[in-house]
C-alpha cells in the first residue's frame, strides 16, 4: 500500500498517479485498430455483415491484448471482439463481445428441451472452484459463479443458445456478467461472449440481438450444411456447450479492474496493483498462461 509521509505529499501521488494511469489509457485507446463493413473471420468459417452502427470489430491480435489487459489468462488469441461504437475497452462503464470457435464438429440439439438447467449451474459452480488454484498459481484473479444472470434458452430454427452467468471476482467489489451466446454450424460451434458489470444486464440484453444479427456462417459452414455419414459429430450435446466439452475451453472472462479506472482510487489499489495493470496492458503474451481462454 502507499504509504503517505506528510498531507502534502497526498495531492503529489494523486495527481502523478491519476496522470500515469490516464496517459497509459491514452496509450493504450491510441494503439486500438478497429475495423468495419462486412468482416470475415480468420479462417473464413463466418462473417460480421455490417460492422460499424453498433459495434466495432478488433481482429485476434487486438482482443487478445485487451483480454489480457483486463486480467484475463488468455491462452490463445480470439478471433476477434465487437466493442460497442462510441466506447473503448478502457472507458469507464466499457463492455464487450468477444468471439471465439469451438471446432469440435456437429452438436446435435436432440433432448435440449429436456435439460435441467438447475443441474448444470451446481456443475458450472463445482467447475469454476476447481479451476480457482491454477488460476491463483498463475497470478490471475479466482472467482465465485454466482448464479444465473438469464438462463439458459435454445432457439431450435435459428440454432443459438444464449445465458448468462453473474461472476465474482477475488479483489473486485462489483461483479461481472459474462453474457453468453452459442451459434450451431457444421463442424463446431460459434461462441460470443458479452463481457460487461452486471449491473450492464439490461443494456448488453438490449445491444446483443445486433451482434446475434450480424453473425452468419458462411455458405458449407451452416448448420444445415451438414452431411450424416462424412462430417464429424462432437462427443457432447446442447448441455456440454454449458459446462463440460467446450467449457473449459470457452472459460470466464473478467473486466477491467474497475478501482484503475478512477484516480482518486488509487490509494487504495497501491502501487503493486497499478504495476501489474501497466504491464498487462503493454505486455505481450504471457508464457504458459492458465488453460482458460
Amino acid at each position: 500500500m502507499i504509504r503517505i509521509v506528510a498531507a502534502t505529499c497526498l495531492g503529489v501521488v494523486l495527481a502523478q498517479g491519476a496522470d500515469s494511469v490516464a496517459a497509459a489509457r491514452e496509450r493504450f485507446r491510441a494503439s486500438l485498430k478497429y475495423q468495419t463493413g462486412d468482416v470475415t473471420l480468420k479462417g473464413g468459417i463466418a462473417t460480421l455483415r455490417g460492422v460499424g452502427q453498433t459495434y466495432r470489430f478488433l481482429d485476434g491480435e487486438q482482443a487478445g491484448k485487451v483480454l489480457r489487459a483486463w486480467g484475463n489468462p488468455v491462452k490463445e488469441n480470439p478471433l476477434g471482439m465487437l466493442v460497442p461504437a462510441g466506447m473503448t475497452p478502457v472507458d469507464s462503464g466499457a463492455w464487450a463481445i468477444i468471439i471465439t470457435y469451438q471446432d469440435d464438429g456437429y452438436v446435435s440439439d436432440s433432448g435440449a428441451s429436456t435439460i435441467n438447467y438447475d443441474s448444470l449451474l451446481a456443475q458450472l459452480q463445482t467447475s469454476a472452484r476447481e479451476e480457482n488454484p491454477e488460476r491463483k498459481k498463475q497470478g490471475y484473479p479466482t472467482f465465485e459463479v454466482v448464479g444465473w444472470a438469464l438462463p439458459p434458452r435454445y432457439d431450435a430454427q435459428t440454432k443459438k443458445l444464449y445465458w448468462a452467468e453473474e461472476l465474482s471476482f477475488d479483489g473486485d467489489t462489483l461483479h461481472t456478467l459474462n453474457y453468453k451466446i452459442r451459434v450451431l454450424g457444421r463442424r463446431g460451434v460459434l461462441v460470443l461472449n458479452a463481457v460487461s458489470a452486471m449491473n450492464q444486464l439490461p443494456l448488453v440484453q438490449e445491444a446483443t440481438p445486433a451482434a446475434l444479427a450480424m453473425v452468419e456462417f458462411n455458405p458449407g459452414n451452416r448448420y444445415a450444411d451438414f452431411v450424416k455419414g462424412k462430417d464429424h459429430m462432437a462427443a457432447y450435446g446442447i448441455g456440454a456447450l454449458i459446462i463440460g466439452g467446450i467449457a473449459a475451453k470457452a472459460g470466464f472472462f473478467k473486466l477491467l479492474i474497475p478501482l484503475l479506472l478512477a484516480a482518486k482510487k488509487l490509494l487504495l489499489v497501491g502501487i503493486a496493483a497499478v504495476a501489474a495493470f501497466f504491464r498487462r496492458l503493454f505486455s505481450g503474451k504471457k508464457k504458459n498462461p492458465a488453460a482458460s481462454s
